[in-house]
């Protein structure tokens, strides 16, 4: 009898074995899309068991996930999934390593994203009030399964509409995002613009303080949004709330809060883009304190700045210290030179591609 029990606990161990081990050696795909009743998801790709011509069909489970699993020795593929092996997905192929477990969310039909305004939006912590612009990528009607980095901009009246926009020229955030996301270059992200505070926006927008201007709100400010702008957000959206998924973006003065909160909250915020931004405040206080600084701070960092009166100098100063502290071009760091461009609207709506899919490129976003 004991040889027996033995022999079937021996029996289950190898069981177990084979299924951890056949567990390792699966690579796996979920796809999670509500499709209807009736409906499916098939995958197609580069590499056998797929191909570009007919669908394999995907399993679903509870939570409208749809799942596809195959052999390691694959290797890596590039995949898109289908409704009923005729709808594509938007955007551009999925890359899997052999190995992984990658999750999808995908939408079937190319389309602008949507705008909501919050006005009136209260901030105790400055004593005052100011609108909310909200850009909600394509899908967010679409795929409700789906949650969503978010990019935090300044001066939220410049971005969206040319008739808020300063000297009317808008930033045309939606429509570059629109065109990147259905273009398969950027991920999708919700875009929370944040007005300035107008009269305010020196003091709210700085680090104490510049002998000729003053300034020196710039923590109040940070606070605004750590307590109360984030909060809200998080709350009625469906947003991914960790640092990975979480940015700063603005330029001029809203280049200088950027860098300036992202790279004290690295915990909130792990990319910022800082463009032409006015690394000159308080005798170039930010770069002097990166070349002191005697750790690398774990964000990922755009900057820029054109070549036409465009504080290029404090600009390619502030690179400079970044490398010295570790920072690599191209990795975690992306240092444009905008030829030509100046200190205006037109000039950051022109490259603002550029920052957006370097902070938010296809397939990166961490769910």
């Amino acid at each position: 009898m004991c040889t027996f029990l033995l022999s079937r606990a021996r029996a289950l161990a190898c069981l177990l074995l084979l299924v951890f081990a056949t567990a390792a050696d699966a690579t796996t795909v979920r796809v999670f899309y509500d499709v209807g009743w009736g409906n499916r998801i098939t995958l197609r790709g580069n590499k056998a068991p797929f191909s570009w011509s007919t669908g394999v069909n995907a399993t679903w489970s509870t939570g409208n996930a749809w799942t596809y699993t195959w052999a390691n020795s694959v290797g890596d593929v590039e995949l898109k999934p289908l409704i009923n092996d005729a709808a594509w997905s938007v955007g551009a192929n999925y890359k899997v390593k052999a190995g992984a477990t990658v999750d999808i969310y995908p939408f079937f039909q190319a389309r602008a994203g949507t705008l909501v305004k919050v006005n009136n939006f209260s901030s105790p912590q400055l004593g005052n009030t100011r609108t909310l612009r909200i850009y909600l990528p394509p899908s967010y009607s679409l795929n409700p399964l789906k949650r969503y980095p978010v990019l935090y901009m300044h001066d939220g009246q410049n971005l969206f509409e040319a008739s808020t926009a300063f000297g009317g020229v808008e930033w045309r955030v939606d429509e570059t995002a629109n065109s990147l996301i259905n273009n398969g270059q950027m991920d999708e992200v919700i875009v929370v613009g944040i007005d300035n505070g107008g009269s305010s926006r020196i003091y709210e927008y700085t680090p104490c303080c510049d002998p000729e201007y003053g300034g020196g709100g710039a923590s109040v400010y940070e606070r605004f949004i750590l307590e109360t702008v984030k909060p809200y957000i998080d709350q009625s959206y469906r947003t991914l709330p960790g640092n990975k998924n979480t940015a700063l973006m603005g330029s001029s003065l809203g280049g200088l809060v950027s860098f300036y909160m992202g790279r004290r909250q690295p915990q909130v915020f792990s990319k910022l883009g800082a463009l032409s931004s006015s690394f000159w405040w308080n005798d170039q206080m930010l770069p002097r304190e990166v070349e002191a600084a005697t750790t690398k701070v774990a964000v990922n960092i755009y900057i820029d700045a054109g070549t036409s009166s465009d504080g290029l100098p404090e600009t390619t100063r502030m690179r400079d210290a970044l490398v010295v502290d570790g920072y690599v071009q191209g990795s975690d760091l992306n240092y444009y030179v905008a030829q030509g461009a100046g200190h205006n609207e037109s000039a950051w709506a022109a490259r603002l591609h550029i920052p957006l899919t370097y902070l938010f490129p296809w397939q990166s976003t961490v769910y």
